[in-house]
């Protein structure tokens, strides 16, 4: 046994509340080294004849990655706090795993030596908003999206489709336009709309704002906005806004006195200046968004600034009844202002979603007091890497994708923001070289994964496009030049995992096979009594594989096709081939 591969570690992501009355518990050991885990717990105060009473709980292998495996259980404790340690058994040894070290036997005559919960405190659950978990998100960029209202087109407005997107150029897409197509989101079953930022700016991506408390003129009024939102709410679809607290634009007006005054203007605490006079070329002597002179960053520790964010974080929430909040390069602003972010917002809807954008492991601002989710891009590259890319194999796939759902807690993961695109990357299909059939296989996996899925507008027509500002054409709305079959079939997905929790986050995820050979995946979703067998063909050629042991011999329902199978010792599956069979 090699010891020196086991861990654990109380709180985070190996020791966490998963709500008022329990706690889940993970190990970690070398893989393959170790066959069997036992939780040895019991009340720290529980005493008799000198002895600390214990219990045991039989631990699951909930993953496995490369290098490790990983053992799960899940326990009540009566009276809210818990001692704990490990009894690990391989082929050859068994040992006891506490805080302290390792024992040949299960010390009886100290609490000390183990692992320690010490109250689970109703304050320090991980909460996120209720509906979370149960929305599917679409992702709106809203200069693109659709032209309602010609008459407040920016100027120099091109006609719809009429050019390839241009960093620089303009099509008119506004509030009007996404209200007159919310039913193409509700036929296809969409829960939650995501709009990048509507703020006046001078881009079209409106990155760069101008004022945080108007809205951008080519959009439509605050009236619109607000007839917007109240007939997404009608819909059921729910609105997250995104906001640039990490900098603002170059036409800020705080930024255009301190221009303007330089050192002598009030504003020069509000950014990370380093030097008067301010230069712009050939790199910013002033922080910006990675050296771009006109996303100068803010200064987020200085009061009157806080004050001021703090302040559109409310008014938007209060005024508009907006449900969610995504946060822009959100892992360069300070995690003091993340958390009065949080205070404030909450304040005007306990329930809005506060999703912040970070490409990395970010378990710091998933400690329940900064934000409810991120952008799940390890999720992301994984599938991207397996099903689009032909990266790696199916084995390094589910390895990936086990980390993943190792590194956070459950309650966390139910409410992760799973996308494929986005308007940072090119279109899924592109990446996939105009493969349907590998798009449909990264949708099925990714409308089955626990989590909050996003759609990328037109991603489901399949709309082509490389990285910006490719990624940002003009909506297709002419439904002869959509892909009606790929729509449908995400539609299907979509009423799948509406009607059957264990498709949804609710559903346990287990990988049964991952198949190098003929580059082919299997696992099962679980809730309560329903199971869902998902067996997915990464491989553009007919192939036959065995049927996995605990497989064998079971019957099913494929739900996509409504035709009944029975597994036997041998599979055959036809080029890119997605089975979902309830059993």
């Amino acid at each position: 046994m090699l010891k020196e591969a086991i861990y654990h570690r109380p709180k985070n992501n190996y020791a966490y509340a998963y709500n008022n009355e329990t706690l889940h518990i993970r190990l970690r050991t070398k893989k393959d080294d170790v066959t069997s885990v036992n939780l040895i717990h019991g009340d720290p105060y529980n005493w008799e004849d000198g002895a600390w009473i214990i219990d045991k709980a039989e631990m699951m292998k909930s993953g496995s990655t490369e290098l490790f495996d990983y053992w799960f259980v899940e326990i009540k404790p009566p009276f809210r706090r818990l001692r704990y340690g490990f009894e690990i058994n391989s082929l050859e040894e068994s040992v006891v795993y506490a805080e302290r070290g390792f024992y040949d036997e299960i010390p009886t005559d100290d609490t000390a030596y183990y692992f320690c919960f010490p109250f689970l405190n109703e304050a320090d659950v991980f909460k996120a908003p209720s509906w979370a978990k149960d929305t599917v998100w679409y992702q709106i960029f809203p200069e693109r999206f659709a032209n309602g209202d010609p008459s407040i087109n920016p100027k120099n407005t091109l006609a719809w489709e009429s050019k390839e997107p241009a960093t620089n150029n303009f099509f008119g897409g506004d509030f009007e336009g996404v209200i007159q197509h919310l039913d193409h989101l509700v036929e296809l079953g969409i829960g939650g709309i995501y709009f990048t930022p509507i703020f006046k700016a001078f881009s079209n991506h409106k990155y760069d704002t101008i004022d945080y408390m108007e809205i951008d003129p080519q959009f439509g009024t605050k009236e619109t906005f607000k007839r917007l939102v109240d007939e997404c709410h009608k819909r059921d679809i729910k609105v997250m806004l995104d906001a640039v607290f990490n900098h603002s634009g170059y036409l800020f007006e705080p930024f255009q006195d301190v221009l303007k005054n330089q050192e002598k203007s009030k504003y020069k605490d509000w950014f990370h200046l380093k030097e008067f006079p301010i230069v712009t070329e050939p790199i910013p002597n002033y922080d910006a968004f990675a050296f771009v002179p006109s996303m100068p960053k803010l200064n987020t520790e200085h009061p009157e600034v806080k004050s001021y964010l703090l302040e559109v974080g409310k008014y938007w929430a209060k005024e508009f009844n907006i449900d969610g909040w995504r946060l822009d390069v959100a892992n360069e602003v300070d995690h003091a202002f993340w958390r009065e972010f949080r205070t404030a917002v909450k304040s005007i809807n306990p329930e809005l979603y506060i999703l912040g954008e970070i490409w990395h492991d970010s378990m710091p601002w998933l400690q329940g007091d900064q934000f409810d989710a991120v952008m799940n891009y390890p999720f992301t590259n994984g599938a991207l890497d397996f099903f689009a890319k032909d990266k790696i194999s199916a084995e390094k796939f589910t390895n990936i994708i086990s980390d993943v759902i190792h590194s956070y807690p459950q309650n966390i993961n139910e409410v992760a923001f799973n996308l494929l695109g986005s308007h940072d990357t090119p279109r899924v299909l592109t990446i996939c070289k105009e493969n349907i059939d590998k798009l449909k296989l990264l949708y099925t996996f990714q409308l089955s994964f626990p989590g909050a899925p996003c759609i990328y507008y037109g991603d489901e027509i399949g709309m082509t496009g490389k990285q910006d500002p490719g990624c940002r054409k003009c909506m297709i709305w002419d439904e002869e030049r959509q892909d009606r079959d790929l729509f449908e079939f995400v539609q299907t997905l979509l009423k799948l995992r509406k009607e059957y929790k264990a498709i949804g986050s609710d559903g346990t995820i287990n990988f049964i096979d991952a198949n190098n050979e003929n580059n082919t995946v299997i696992y099962s979703k679980t809730y309560e009594n329903d199971t869902f067998i998902y067996i997915l063909s990464n491989n553009p050629n007919k192939v036959t594989l065995k049927t996995p042991p605990s497989l064998i011999h079971k019957n099913g329902l494929n739900v996509l096709t409504n035709q009944s199978m029975t597994y036997n010792t041998e599979l055959t599956l036809e080029g890119y081939e997605i089975k979902i069979v309830k059993l």
